[in-house]
């Protein structure tokens, strides 16, 4: 099975064939499937506590939510992750495109994969608890705009950083047999980093379900800009400072996964 993975450094739009793929159909659906399950479980986590103790703003709910985001991204990418590659995330999505490990048109099946998944969750979560609104994403007092993009930018560079380290690398060896752990403690750390403050997005398709089901929207456009700039900027310096070239080693070439069929 195809994981969407193609030796980087070559940016590609792809085929018009590759849209009617079997591989990238696959891979469209398990991204709206692993995306679903995370997002269900992260937004559901934030409905329990209020419906608890109506005020998650404490350093137990903090870290209670910290937990279950931690948890619900590493058993997402953990089933997607040999069908996809296990983004569930349209800014790692970014992060890949622009380090050449993913086509453009694959790359625009995984969106509006993600961004689906996203709001089913959040229909189905708020079906089944009768009717809870979304509490969604917003600035704490204090935060400007600005400051929530360069924080998340900041954080998502981590969290794109991790996912390239474990799941692209061509040198990762074993270390990707724990991929999705070290991707979901990585969002868990952040969301307790910067949580307080904004949230912790660094994921738009996350913050964009609560956002439509429960209609809120300010503050919106800094949850796409800051974790796609982090992202687009891990990409790249992982990509062409740490990951050798070709001319650089040689017999490493030999570690990077085959092409898949949409990339010949």
């Amino acid at each position: 099975m195809s994981t969407g993975v193609r030796p980087g450094r070559r940016f590609t739009v792809g085929r018009s064939e590759d849209a009617t793929h079997p591989d990238t159909i696959r891979a469209a659906i398990s991204e709206f499937i692993a995306t679903a399950i995370f997002v269900f479980a992260a937004e559901g986590s934030v409905l329990s506590l209020g419906k608890m103790y109506h005020d998650t703003s404490t350093a137990g709910g903090l870290v209670a939510v910290a937990l279950a985001h931690a948890l619900a991204l590493s058993a997402a990418v953990a089933v997607a992750v040999n069908i996809s590659g296990g983004h569930v995330n349209p800014a790692i999505t970014f992060g890949a495109l622009i380090g050449g490990r993913i086509s453009l048109v694959r790359a625009a099946f995984y969106w509006v994969a993600q961004l689906l998944g996203a709001v089913a969750a959040t229909l189905l979560l708020r079906l089944a608890t009768g009717g809870a609104r979304p509490p969604g994403f917003a600035l704490a007092s204090g935060v400007g705009d600005w400051h929530a993009v360069l924080l998340e930018a900041a954080m998502t560079f981590g969290l794109m950083y991790a996912y390239y380290a474990t799941v692209i690398d061509p040198k990762r060896g074993h270390v990707g047999t724990i991929a999705p752990l070290a991707v979901g403690f990585m969002l868990g750390a952040n969301v307790l980093a910067g949580g307080p403050f904004d949230g912790a997005g660094m994921n738009p398709a996350r913050v964009f379900g609560p956002a439509l089901v429960g209609w809120r929207w300010r503050h919106h456009w800094v949850y796409w800009l800051g974790p796609f700039l982090g992202a687009g900027l891990a990409g790249l310096v992982y990509e062409f400072l740490v990951i050798p070239s070709a001319t650089d080693a040689a017999p490493l070439s030999t570690h990077h996964q085959p092409l898949a069929p949409e990339d010949y």
